[in-house]
């Protein structure tokens, strides 16, 4: 790790995760490596090894930055003076992850492999910021449905959470995935990422 001031080493950590970010907007996880975020920023893809030691690192950091994002109006949906109902909990949540695409983009990848090469105490910052959206979660279900048992609460995270990895693939669909459907003759119904989120969250909320 480069040796400098931790405000230097975070920007320079932020600026290596924002060029990663930008080359996702146009490009899959298979085609970036370091050369080509070295390319983005203003480091060599010597000096990056100093904040970062592999590819998945770097993603592993853009993956928490995405959860410290939706954590943020996850938090906004708990600190609100609203009562909500169960159908606003559901389309609050939807909204928030319709805002949040780059968030079950990621989640969609094979997340084993990103987390097995990254360092431990890189994968624990990840982790604080994954169970801190669970504690939101949590809290969000306590406080709008305070006649929901601990049990129940827990049960609808342990499909929401998981049923989270598989949003995007069915929302974002590209022409290619879409004439191959055609081609298979598969009647299949698209749907945005805000009503794949709601039918679930709405569904689980009011069995």
């Amino acid at each position: 790790m480069f040796k400098g001031t931790p405000e230097i080493v975070a920007q320079r950590r932020e600026e290596i995760v924002n060029a990663c970010e930008k080359l996702y907007q146009t490009m899959s996880f298979k085609e970036i490596n370091l050369k080509e975020i070295g390319n983005t920023t203003t480091f060599s893809r010597p000096t990056i090894y100093n904040y970062f030691h592999t590819k998945e690192e770097i993603f592993l950091a853009l993956f928490e930055r995405e959860y410290d994002r939706w954590n943020a109006e996850l938090g906004t949906i708990l600190d609100s003076d609203q009562n909500y109902t169960r159908k606003q909990i559901a389309e609050k949540i939807a909204g928030s992850l319709e805002r949040r695409a780059q968030l079950l983009r990621l989640l969609s990848m094979n997340n084993f492999d990103m987390e097995e090469n990254s360092r431990e105490e890189l994968l624990a910052s990840f982790k604080r910021a994954y169970g801190r959206s669970l504690d939101l979660f949590r809290s969000i279900l306590g406080k709008y449905c305070p006649e929901m048992s601990a049990e129940e609460v827990q049960e609808i995270m342990y499909v929401f959470f998981p049923f989270m990895f598989g949003i995007y693939p069915y929302a974002e669909v590209t022409d290619k995935q879409r004439k191959a459907m055609e081609e298979a003759e598969v009647d299949y119904i698209y749907q945005s990422i805000y009503e794949i989120t709601y039918n679930c969250l709405i569904r689980l909320l009011d069995k």
